[in-house]
């Protein structure tokens, strides 16, 4: 008796330790919600996602919530997004939005969407509510010289057949900045932008800037537009300012080759003078080498002296009527 007694007890202790093992590793409660959702999921296949290190909660529930919706979606395909790193809450949300909203949307490319690092949901959501995209100030210079800021706000709605490989909202908007440039530069004056602003915006839509984006452009208004710089006449102000430099290194340029050059001749005239009273200092040598040997004569000499001073006297004589030319340091 006692030893039936402990038999039984361990069958006890054994299938209470089975059960505890088999609750906490199948969710049994998400296992009745399910089925009391009507949506088929059997205990294996919550074990076969624990085994796949797969959170049953996160593909089952949103599988209740797609087929209370009333969407066809397996609960193998949501698994196997979830195990390629999808949120299969946000593309099931996504799907559900897309179906109240009458846009065709298939789970397929929900899915591709949602791996593609875009949010499927948002998309939707922005295919029903579009989105305004409010540019930087943009700046942009007209024909006269005149610079004109503007800022756009720019209404787009998704492309849900162009959200894969689709460029995204900074491609717009570098292309409306590249189109206000474009129409400001080949306006005449800056007025003429000023009076008509919509021009801007109906030169933009014209170009097709949404080609290429996962965006439609619905609209493009410009929604401030101020005058700026006179970017012609600083130009222009720096143009005179550089010919000035020009002109003053040229000048400078000039000055210092002629200071080189009355250098030049200064050291010239310098130097025939040094000359000039090396020669002169030669003629009292050669004068009275002349008398030793006989060449020169007493009254030869006096005769030339004569004639030196008869010459001085008529220099004198012919200058006396010439206003005085000398410097003060060639009297001495």
């Amino acid at each position: 008796m006692p030893g039936g007694f402990f038999t039984v007890f361990g069958v006890i202790v054994l299938i209470i330790i089975f059960l505890s093992l088999f609750f906490s590793f199948i969710p049994v409660g998400l296992w009745i919600s399910a089925a009391a959702a009507g949506v088929k999921v059997g205990l294996f296949n919550l074990l076969g996602m624990k085994l796949r290190r797969v959170v049953p909660s996160r593909v089952v529930n949103p599988m209740i919530k797609a087929i209370k919706a009333g969407l066809e979606v397996s609960i193998n395909k949501l698994e196997a997004h979830y195990l390629a790193g999808g949120n299969v809450d946000k593309v099931v949300n996504a799907l559900i939005a897309a179906q109240r909203a009458n846009i065709p949307l298939e789970f397929e490319r929900a899915a591709a969407i949602d791996l593609a690092g875009r949010d499927v949901l948002e998309a939707v959501q922005m295919s029903v509510n579009p989105k305004v995209i409010e540019t930087p100030i943009i700046a942009s210079i007209a024909k006269d010289g005149i610079e004109l800021k503007a800022k756009a706000r720019v209404t787009v709605r998704a492309n849900i057949d162009r959200l894969v490989g689709g460029a995204g909202e900074q491609t717009i908007i570098a292309r409306v900045g590249e189109g206000v440039v474009t129409t400001v530069g080949s306006a005449e004056s800056h007025k003429d932008v000023l009076e008509n602003p919509d021009k801007i915006s109906r030169t933009v839509l014209d170009k097709g800037l949404d080609a290429g984006t996962a965006f439609e452009i619905l609209s493009i208004d410009i929604a401030d537009i101020d005058v700026g710089r006179n970017i012609g006449a600083q130009l222009q102000t720096d143009q005179a300012e550089a010919d000035k430099r020009i002109a003053q290194a040229k000048a400078e340029e000039r000055r210092a080759m002629a200071v080189a050059r009355e250098q030049e001749m200064k050291a010239s005239v310098q130097e025939m003078r040094a000359k000039v009273v090396e020669s002169e200092a030669e003629v009292p040598k050669a004068m009275a080498t002349a008398l030793r040997e006989g060449k020169l004569g007493v009254l030869d000499y006096y005769n030339m002296q004569n004639v030196i001073s008869d010459t001085q006297m008529r220099n004198a004589i012919s200058g006396m009527g010439k206003p005085d030319t000398t410097t003060p340091g060639d009297k001495k």
